[in-house]
């Protein structure tokens, strides 16, 4: 028996009141979505975008529109050099609405909140502001080192042709000053000094000190020519009396017509050891007080540094060339005395190289900025050099264990080495450590859009102002909204939004078929040195969105 059957069919009827349903539940589903998933938002922060607070504040505190997810994120709060003020792991309160973040006692200073957090609904939300801690140091840039010599001292100071006398004089200046204070350190010290050694001191000394007074006159001259052009002679008076650097001029001349003096007191008193001792310590001190030191802080510590520099640069190259010349006069008496200055030159050398890494560590925020400024290289190259100096020295020494008497040959390249390194050293003391920061001033035409963006003096954790200018075709009008945010390298994905604000624009940039409108904001939204980019964003009133970058850095 065969049974058959027939397969059923679904009237179109049911179909049709099932895709209704469907249609019906998707709506009721899609109304009552965005409340529960959607993006959690930052309602409000403690303390608030840009303000300035007369204390350190105890915790941030940043209250989100949503729960969001716990563990996953972070909040940051950085300082001027993008370092975290404290490792410290943020708490996430019991709804998950609120990450507080405990910090400890701040300077006063700008401060950067970022934060990267993920939403219930598993989507990232990221971004940054700035809040301000009493009244901020200026920013140290290369701006900060100009004219501490009187006389245009900047990172682009170029070794050119046109400068030839300047640098020429500094290196004469430079090597006299060391020379004849080392002389004077030895002098003192060197108490087993015959009627030999005296006389190759004395004639030193003659010679190291009217080249450093001619030099000193010359320079003086050239750095005053440039302060006071322009001005008339009744100023120059208050340039020598009213300002830090003529003082110091003043007191070097002084110094240095001394030291011929010195020589008239008798060889081998205590009195004359002691005004010799005496007069190296002062005339290096008021070299240390005129150069970079004199615009760095801690201004103290700095001008100490140097001042210790320069007396262990001056016993170096002092009783380097004194041994020298006694060598070619007086192989015995070079002997002795080579074995007093090895001692001597030894620390020397290690103070020279602790103050010098010190004092780099100091003027500089990153090392990596060793390779922006012509100060950089010439140091690095000094760096170099003065490995190959404690390597020779230190063969030097021991030949001189084994004979007695110093090696002539390592002796004329320890001495030439030396004196690559004074004249290198005389003119990057007078080159900025720092890169200067140059204001962003960027234009672009376009059939879309033209836009300008300037951002002034772009100095980080410092006040800066900005000012943007968009000009939309006169069919869209002025746009919808315009925001100008700045992302930072290494921090992309947490932007600063400037607070710009709409302003009477009274220039006269006008372009034919086209309407402007201008923004401008004023604040420390520029928060640490770093490569920036700025973001402009432009909504048309047609909800079209233009977006523009303009890269630039500041150090």
């Amino acid at each position: 028996m065969m049974i058959t059957g027939k397969r059923s069919m679904l009237p179109l009827r049911v179909i049709a009141q099932c895709f209704i349903l469907i249609i019906i539940v998707g709506g009721l589903f899609g109304a009552f979505a965005p409340s529960a998933f959607a993006h959690a938002t930052l309602d409000r922060a403690t303390p608030q975008a840009n303000e300035k607070m007369t204390a350190s504040p105890p915790e941030v505190k940043l209250v989100f529109s949503e729960a969001i997810e716990q563990g996953v994120g972070a909040l940051e709060v950085l300082d001027t050099k993008a370092r975290k003020v404290t490792s410290e792991t943020a708490a996430l309160s019991g709804d998950r609405t609120t990450l507080s973040l405990k910090l400890p006692e701040l300077a006063e200073g700008v401060y950067t909140v970022s934060y990267r957090i993920v939403s219930e609904d598993g989507h990232p939300v990221s971004g940054s502001y700035v809040f301000v801690v009493g009244n901020p140091p200026e920013w140290k840039d290369g701006s900060a080192f100009n004219d501490v010599y009187g006389g245009g001292e900047t990172d682009s100071h170029a070794l050119s042709s046109d400068n030839w006398l300047l640098y020429t004089a500094r290196i004469i200046y430079y090597a006299a000053l060391l020379i004849a204070a080392g002389l004077m350190l030895w002098g003192a010290a060197y108490r087993k000094a015959n009627d030999s050694v005296a006389a190759v001191f004395r004639r030193l000394l003659l010679i190291s000190l009217r080249a450093l007074l001619l030099s000193l006159l010359v320079l003086i001259f050239l750095q005053s020519k440039d302060i006071m052009e322009g001005q008339p002679l009744s100023a120059w008076g208050q340039l020598f009396t009213g300002t830090a650097s003529g003082r110091a001029w003043l007191e070097l001349i002084a110094l240095t017509l001394a030291g011929f003096a010195i020589l008239s007191i008798k060889q081998g008193t205590g009195i004359r050891a002691a005004v010799q001792l005496l007069w190296a310590l002062i005339i290096v001190a008021v070299e240390s007080m005129l150069g970079h030191p004199a615009a760095n802080d801690p201004k103290l510590l700095t001008i100490a540094g140097d001042w210790i520099h320069l007396l262990a640069a001056s016993i170096w190259a002092g009783g380097l060339l004194a041994l020298l010349v006694l060598w070619f006069e007086d192989r015995k008496e070079a002997g002795r005395f080579g074995a007093f200055f090895s001692r001597g030159a030894l620390i020397a050398l290690v103070s020279l190289v602790v103050t010098g890494i010190g004092m780099t560590l100091l003027f500089l925020p990153k090392l990596s900025y060793l390779w922006l400024t012509p100060w950089g290289v010439m140091l690095t190259i000094k760096a170099g050099l003065t490995l190959l100096v404690i390597a020779t020295g230190a063969w030097l020494r021991l030949r001189m264990r084994k004979g007695g008497i110093p090696d002539g040959r390592l002796l004329r390249v320890d001495t030439a080495l030396m004196l690559v390194i004074v004249g290198i050293a005389a003119i990057f003391t007078y080159v900025s450590p720092l890169p200067s920061n140059d204001p962003v001033h960027y234009h672009q035409m376009g059939e879309d859009v033209h836009y300008t963006l300037e951002i002034s003096p772009n100095i980080p954790g410092g006040s800066n102002a900005a000012t943007l200018q968009v000009w939309l075709p006169e069919q869209l009008g002025e746009p919808k909204s315009v925001v100008l945010r700045l992302r930072s390298e290494g921090r992309e994905d947490a932007p600063i939004d400037v607070p710009i604000a709409k302003f009477d624009d009274q220039s006269y940039d006008t372009f034919e078929g086209f309407v402007r409108t201008s923004y401008q904001a004023k604040g420390a939204f520029l928060p640490y040195a770093a490569k920036w980019k700025a973001e402009i964003r432009i909504l048309t009133k047609e909800d079209v969105e233009i977006v523009k970058e303009v890269s630039f850095v500041n150090y």
